[in-house]
């Protein structure tokens, strides 16, 4: 993606015609160098929030104060959403939080930035402005902070795990020494960060297209098993991305750590659903390749196709033949419920949920291929024993 075309963005022109002094910054700036596409676009402007707000207004723009304490609106052109904070300079921090004023000066406010890659600006004619090298550190690879690395740490713990994040992404070894330092000399205060806000970092790492060296550099830094002390061997995520595994952060986690898995979602929050899978995937059989299709769909009575295929990852089985066995196989589903054992005249109680026990293992047994009434027919056998 070249500047020109990241400034042809969707309901952009709007935007910078009403706050002409507004710049592009961060993520899109440097994703726009990186040669990736661009998701979110941000802006910083020396306008103070009040005059964003009004001169949006005056534009037809919708504005929203998403966030005024921290000099933040959010405009909405062309159905697309565009943040827009002031731009700020820190007179006390307080972890992540600071106690901020406005500025008219884009370079202290890219000076309280975390990363040099993250703290560039684009104008609307295209210009870059870039005051502490960005661009060459994103040409070599080089993820290090703005200023002082341990003075950037301190002021905000979660900039250790950011640091892996951008590195994941955007980095090459050799890491740079002084980032490596502070973030090793900041593992200490992890201890203060929100598991939800460790978790969202974590999987930004692991879910990265090759996050192994990252994980390397984490793990040497001891901040891996700082956040995640179930962690095993790094080089298992190593393994599933040299297989041609799909970047899907749990199936990743799955692969990192040992033990527990109910007590490790606990402790990181995760969500129902990210509990349900992170559990299935460590647990239960696995798709053989001597298998014959009546194993294949047992396997699939129980479980969902998309968790065999993913624990395939996870056991080194990587066979693209049995792969594609698995993803051709129709789930096979038992055509009975308790009302069809009531319908034959069964009273209602523990009995009903045994038969259909019995039943569905017979069915299971013959390759759960038995249509319906064949199995209505097993079904009333059984109810006359």
């Amino acid at each position: 993606m070249s500047a020109a075309d990241l400034l042809a963005t969707p309901g952009l022109g709007a935007v910078l015609g009403a706050l002409p002094r507004a710049r592009l910054v961060g993520g899109c700036v440097r994703d726009m160098l990186a040669g990736l596409a661009v998701a979110d676009v941000d802006l910083a402007t020396p306008d103070a929030p009040e005059a964003v707000i009004e001169a949006l207004g005056k534009a037809g723009l919708r504005a929203i104060p998403t966030g005024l304490s921290h000099g933040t609106v959010t405009a909405v052109s062309a159905g697309r959403p565009f943040e827009i904070t002031t731009l700020r300079r820190d007179e006390e921090t307080f972890g992540r939080h600071a106690r901020v004023s406005w500025t008219d000066d884009f370079r202290e406010d890219a000076a309280r930035r975390d990363f040099t890659i993250n703290a560039m600006f684009l104008d609307r004619d295209g210009g870059l402005h870039d005051y502490f090298g960005g661009e060459a550190d994103l040409r070599a690879g080089v993820v290090r902070f703005v200023g002082d690395a341990g003075v950037r740490v301190s002021e905000d713990y979660l900039r250790v795990l950011r640091f892996f994040r951008f590195f994941a992404g955007y980095g090459r070894l050799p890491a740079d020494a002084a980032a490596m330092a502070a973030v090793a000399g900041g593992v200490g205060g992890l201890a203060g960060l929100s598991v939800e806000r460790v978790w969202s970092e974590l999987k930004r790492i692991v879910g990265a297209d090759d996050p192994g060296v990252a994980l390397g550099l984490m793990d040497a830094a001891g901040v891996l098993r700082a956040i995640l002390p179930e962690a095993g061997d790094v080089g298992s995520v190593t393994r599933l991305v040299a297989a041609g595994a799909p970047a899907d952060p749990l199936l990743r986690l799955a692969a990192l750590v040992g033990g527990d898995v109910d007590a490790l979602a606990d402790r990181l929050k995760l969500s129902a659903a990210e509990r349900e899978r992170l559990v299935a995937l460590r647990g239960g059989a696995v798709p053989a390749e001597d298998m014959d299709d009546d194993d294949l769909r047992r396997m699939l009575a129980e479980e969902d196709a998309g968790i065999l295929l993913d624990r395939m990852w996870l056991k080194g089985v990587y066979s693209e033949e049995l792969r594609e066995r698995v993803r051709g196989m129709e789930r096979p589903m038992f055509p009975l419920e308790g009302r069809d054992v009531l319908a034959l005249g069964a009273v209602p109680g523990p009995r009903v949920g045994e038969v259909l026990r019995r039943v569905r293992g017979w069915w299971k047994a013959g390759g759960c291929v038995a249509a319906r009434q064949a199995v209505l027919e097993r079904l009333a056998g059984e109810l006359q024993v």
